[in-house]
This record gives C-alpha cells, structure tokens and sequence, in this order.
C-alpha cells in the first residue's frame, strides 16, 4: 500500500540489504520533511554489535536527534540476517501494543491473543496501516510542536484514503471486538486531546482524519455495522446560550459513541418471486469514557455527566432497485401508554387551639404514563426507516428535538436527573441503549424478481445517531444535542 506521500515501510524493510552488507550500524528512511528548514522525521533500523539485536525508532532529525518511539529489541532468525515474515509480524504486534497503551489502561480488560497475521493476503496494507496509525499518535504525543502540524497533515490525509479504511476493516475483524475497542479508544483519545489543545490556543479547528470510523460486513444471515465516533467529532445540532463550565466540559469532550447495528436476513424462494427478509438482531449504542474515573473526578463534573443516545434513525436500501417489485414494512410501537389516575384523599386531625378543634384537607394527584423510546416504520421508495425515539415521559415531547426550560433543568425529580441509577431509566446502567429482535422483531420485506436469482445484491446501510447532554447531578443550564450519520455498504448473494 504506497502513499502517494508517505513512504510504502514494509516494502522499505523487505527491501532491506542483508544486515552484513550494512555500511553502517543502522538504515534509515525518510517519513515526513517539509520544503523548509525544519527537521524531517525519519524511521531507523539499528543493530546492537554486543547482543545482535536489532530495533526500529522514528526520530527527529535535529542536529541532536530525539528519539520519538522505540520498538522492543528482536533478533533475527534467518541465516542471511535478513528480515522475514516471523520479523515483520512480530513488529507489528509492536505496533500495536504501542497503540493500545497509549489509550487509557484498563484492568478489567481481558487477556487477548493476537492470532497469526502473517498469512493473510493483504499483510502488506495491514502493517502499513499499523505503522500509519502509530505513527499519528506519535506525532500528537511526541513531535515537537514546530514540526507535528505539518506531519499531521500528511498522516490525516493516509488515514482517510480508501486504502487504509480497507485495511481498517481487515484489522479489526483480526483483532477481535476486545481489542478493537481499546484501539478505537486510544485513536480517539488522541484525537480529543489534540483537538481541545487546538482549541485553547484559539487555532483553527482541527479536522479529525475521518468524522468516524465504521465498517460492515455480510455472512451466515446477518449483516453487521460497527462504528465510533468521539463525541467531539459530532456534528452540533442544537444548544443553548449558557456555555458549560471548564469541569462540565472536559467529562463532555472525553467520551465516544461506540455502535453495532446488527440484522438477520434470509431469502426465501417463492414460485414467482424471491422474497429478502430482514428483522433487527440487535441495535446498541453506548456513551464510553476515554479516560479513566480517577481524572474524570478529579478534572472534570463526574462520570455521571455525559451524553445519552436519545434518537436512532436507520434506512436501508437495495442499490440496485431494477429487480425489485415491492416493499413491506411492520407495525411502529403503538402510541405512548397515557395512565391518568385522579386519587383523592381527605385528612382530618384535632388541634386545642382551633375552635371547632378539627382540621380537614382534601387533595388531589393526577399521573402520566409514558413509555420513552417509540419505535416507528416508514417507506421512502424502497427504502425501509426504522427510527426510534427518546421521549420525554413527563410532557411526551421528543428528546433530540427540545429544549428544555430552565425550571426543567434544575427540578431534582425530572426523569433525566440521576438517569443511570434509577429503576424506571430508559437507558442500561452504563448509559447505553439495546434494541433487540424480540421487541423490534417486526420484519422488512422486500419481494424481487426471480431474474435476480445467481446474482449478489448491494444494500446500502444509512445512519443517524443523536447524543443529547441534560444534566444528570451537576447544577447547570447547559445542554445540547449532537448527530452523526455513516453509511455503509453490505452484499447479499441471492440463491
């Protein structure tokens, strides 16, 4: 995989002399230079006469050059002291150990192993890729600060190229959803970081390398998307003119939406038709912190504070629409359940110092009944929507649309005020949302042509996603809603 700006470096290695033919104790290529006077950032491979070990670093080429980032010590195996395959795998399980400690550790996490990479036909743009990235996280934690905005440049421009986000997808689908996280959080983290520090110095807004990062795939019934996103990477869609506190907004910056978008589908081969139908697997979306609790409390308003998932929208559609007759949709939940109950009381007690010694009162409660997520169907051609919404159960009013009054804001017993230890939450304790099959089970139904037979059909996968801020326990006016869309493609072979 050669950039047209950055340099191929697994081909760089494999085309490396045999290690007795060096001229010197160490090799070298060029990753980033400018057309100025500044230091270039180069990638070295030295030997150590004493052990006969070899390692790799990336350096700044000052007149005193500083080492950035040094891999682990390894020795080669092969006669000729040339570097294969055993040697560049291993390197790039050096790469990405690195990316992971970068992130924030996590105790709880589980024990992983890397399976066997080396065999895989596109080895060449996953190392690269491994490079690329370490690379990026290098440059946002190590460069100087002289020199990091011109290599960043070129860096974001690798990342978001079509070559890359394929071997992304191949990548995580190695590692494994474990692992996969704690990349996305550690690539994330930077992000953040760099852009609150561009930011603060009232520069020109940092563009992340790409708004999010997703993927999909089809196989064995079922089509899957994943997708992360930082939460400062979302798009605004509203707020009000009451700015957040320093604390309230560093435990607002430091989170990402983390999202997998699942659905069985099956073809059903009728007489005069083919039928393709498709129900919801599973749909989860979760609010995760890119920092541990420690620095959120010491730093920021509390774990506690974050956004909340508070509307979903989903479309699917066949690309390709030639071979397609109809399409059918099921039932949307039913209206929210309004339970109004009137329960009337009368209170009598005696008091000395009344005359008629007796004191009544009456009163008078009413309640409301409202179930806070609404699930709808519609059409739009032949593309299917499912949308799911998040009400408020006091008023009814749609969450991701709203504003709030301030009385709402600061009154201690509205539903979304300790919203994460409540019984009656509409979210999962860690502040996220599931949708399963079994109570969005209805299905999609598309009926096609039978001349579709023997042939694979593309769907394309649109997505919405909200994230709503409203105070949980912190005493504040602020709030807002934030939205992202990915779209995704997945195959289904029509047999």
């Amino acid at each position: 995989m050669a950039y047209p700006s950055f340099p191929d470096v697994f081909l760089w290695i494999q085309n490396l002399p045999p290690i007795s033919e060096w001229k010197s104790s160490s090799m070298c290529i060029t990753i980033w230079s400018s057309s100025s006077s500044e230091p270039s950032l180069n990638l070295t491979i030295s030997k150590n006469h004493h052990s006969s070990k070899l390692s790799f670093a990336i350096m700044a080429d000052f007149n005193l050059p500083i080492f950035l980032w040094t891999s682990k010590p390894f020795k080669p195996t092969s006669k000729t002291m040339k570097l294969i395959s055993e040697e560049t795998t291993n390197l790039l399980i050096n790469f990405i150990e690195d990316i992971l400690h970068y992130g924030t550790s996590n105790k709880n996490s589980p024990y992983i192993k890397f399976p066997k990479l080396d065999s895989l036909s596109n080895f060449p743009d996953i190392f690269n890729l491994g490079f690329l990235t370490l690379f990026f996280l290098v440059c946002v934690y190590e460069a100087p600060a002289d020199i990091r905005s011109g290599c960043l440049d070129v860096v974001k421009e690798q990342l978001a190229g079509c070559q890359s986000r394929q071997a992304s997808k191949s990548l995580m689908r190695l590692l494994g959803s474990n692992l996969e996280e704690q990349w996305m959080r550690s690539v994330n983290l930077a992000i953040t970081n760099l852009v609150v520090e561009l930011q603060a110095s009232q520069r020109s807004a940092f563009k992340t390398p790409f708004p999010l990062f997703s993927y999909a795939y089809s196989a064995f019934g079922l089509w899957k998307v994943h997708l992360y996103c930082p939460v400062m990477a979302m798009d605004e869609l509203n707020s009000n003119n009451h700015p957040a506190d320093e604390r309230l907004r560093f435990s607002l910056n430091y989170h990402q939406l983390e999202g997998v978008f699942q659905f069985n589908h099956q073809v059903i081969i009728k007489e005069k038709w083919v039928e393709i139908l498709m129900n919801i697997d599973n749909i989860r979306c979760d609010v995760f912190k890119l920092v541990n609790d420690n620095l959120i409390k010491k730093r920021g308003a509390g774990a506690a504070e974050k956004h909340f998932p508070s509307n979903i929208s989903l479309q699917l559609t066949p690309t390709v629409q030639n071979h397609v007759l109809s399409l059918s949709v099921g039932k949307s939940s039913e209206n929210p359940i309004r339970e109004i109950g009137v329960d009337k009381g009368i209170e009598a007690s005696f008091e000395a110092q009344n005359p008629l010694g007796l004191k009544v009162s009456a009163g008078e409660s009413a309640t409301v009944s409202l179930k806070p997520w609404k699930f709808e169907q519609s059409v739009y051609g032949y593309s299917a929507n499912l949308n799911w919404f998040l009400h408020d159960s006091t008023h009814g009013r749609e969450v991701f649309s709203s504003k709030p009054s301030k009385c709402s804001l600061l009154n201690p017993k509205a539903w979304f005020r300790n919203r994460y230890s409540s019984a009656y939450r509409p979210f999962t304790r860690q502040g996220g949302v599931i949708f399963a099959g079994d109570e969005y089970g209805d299905s999609v139904l598309w009926k096609v042509d039978k001349a579709a037979l023997g042939k694979s059909l593309e769907w394309e996968i649109r997505g919405w996603v909200c994230l709503t801020y409203l105070p949980n326990k912190h005493k504040t006016f602020y709030n807002e809603t934030r939205r992202l869309e990915f779209r995704e493609r997945v195959n289904l072979n029509i047999s």
